[in-house]
């Protein structure tokens, strides 16, 4: 009986903890990711309950001409061209719609200065498939992305 009343306020802060987990795997994404291309990690975050993306980590963060942190410099609009790439949002509303697929989000992607329609489906814990598009999903290009640990 005494080994029970010890054990009850360590079953009680156990079952308190785990009720913040997401049950669904909606939040699987979350977490740093090494892009397609292997130049950026993004970290991927639930905000409310969309999700979004910004850069962390650049494999260049300077300017080879000029050894300054590289910015966005061919993005359509001039006035954002000069904003650093580093910590910058790149993915935005993303709905998570079950079965390991995340969607009705945008990605932007500073190597064309443009943003596109994305969907993310989780393939396992430590791959990702983001696919950018126009229009309908079946124009677009998919990257795969592997987990940052």
């Amino acid at each position: 009986m005494k080994v029970m009343r010890r054990m009850l306020p360590i079953i009680a802060l156990f079952i308190g903890l785990t009720s913040f987990v997401s049950s669904d795997g909606s939040d699987a994404v979350v977490g740093t990711w090494l892009n397609g291309t292997k130049k950026g990690h993004v970290l991927i975050y639930k905000q409310g309950g969309t999700y979004f993306g910004k850069l962390v980590w650049l494999g260049q963060p300077n300017d080879s001409d000029t050894g300054k942190p590289r910015t966005d410099a061919k993005n359509a609009d001039p006035s954002k061209r000069s904003r650093p790439l580093l910590n910058m949002p790149l993915m935005y509303n993303f709905q998570y719609d079950g079965g390991n697929v995340w969607s009705d989000g945008k990605i932007y992607n500073p190597e064309d200065g443009k943003e596109y329609n994305c969907k993310m489906t989780l393939q396992d814990p430590n791959t990702l498939l983001v696919r950018g598009y126009v229009g309908i999903s079946l124009f677009g290009k998919t990257q795969t992305w592997t987990r940052v640990k």
